[in-house]
């Protein structure tokens, strides 16, 4: 279970996925700022590391989505990442938005940070351990939660930063060991965060049951926003967190 500082008393916590990008190019400052804006408890993003060892904040493998550029995030090198623009894009009043560093997301904002550990490999190119040095550099350990798909990237976490807090990601397309979260006691992780479609009334009880925080993915829309806290599920991984902060002031 999370501690006091990852709940809300009578609401869900709110994380702004990617930020608030449904209205801001994603995983960028504007949209953290948006977020924080909008009212979200904490932000949620992507965190990798490029080819010069830098942990850059971004979803896919590769540049192109976001940016435009044809190549991928563990080939390139952070002085050409930086140069990329991240927000045009999007919207025109954002062209200038750059591909962040984890470090630069931890020291702007104060909030809640989820740093999802993005590598599907088993040799996660020394992410994790990245990662938890840019964490405890930025002195935010006690804000911030470690989550992944990846088992082994929890398993580091855990061996190498215990008192960071971790949860395991999963999806209902995954096979059924996955989906249900068999590895989290393995894993020692205080939540779990299933696609919202995984949620329903009786898993989310049984979750809770076993001592873990459930915080579900992708939430936009406020009415199922609203059943899954009526299940026990206590966080909302959403894009627009100005519209379930509306429906829980």
């Amino acid at each position: 279970m999370l501690p006091a500082g990852f709940t809300r008393s009578g609401r869900p916590l709110v994380w702004g996925h990617r930020g608030a990008s449904f209205d801001a190019p994603e995983n960028t400052l504007a949209a953290f700022r948006l977020a924080q804006q909008q009212g979200a408890d904490g932000v949620e993003l992507d965190a990798q590391r490029c080819a010069s060892g830098e942990v850059v904040v971004l979803h896919d493998e590769s540049l192109g989505r976001t940016t435009g550029f044809a190549g991928l995030v563990t080939e390139t090198p952070y002085s050409t990442i930086r140069a990329l623009d991240a927000g045009a894009r999007k919207a025109e009043r954002y062209r200038g938005e750059r591909v962040p560093l984890l470090a630069e997301v931890l020291e702007a904002f104060p909030l809640l940070v989820n740093v999802e550990l993005k590598c599907e490999r088993a040799d996660d190119r020394g992410l994790t351990a990245e990662v938890v040095r840019v964490i405890r550099e930025a002195r935010a350990q006690d804000r911030v939660l470690l989550s992944s798909f990846n088992l082994l990237c929890l398993l580091r976490a855990r061996a190498s930063a215990p008192g960071i807090l971790r949860a395991l990601l999963f999806a209902s397309e995954q096979a059924w060991p996955q989906r249900s979260a068999l590895a989290a006691p393995a894993l020692a992780v205080a939540a779990l965060h299933p696609e919202h479609l995984l949620s329903t009334p009786g898993r989310v009880a049984r979750w809770r049951r076993r001592g873990y925080s459930v915080a579900c993915w992708t939430v936009d829309d406020p009415d199922l926003a609203a059943t899954l806290v009526e299940s026990g599920v206590s966080g909302l991984i959403t894009n627009r967190p100005a519209a379930l902060r509306a429906r829980w002031p």
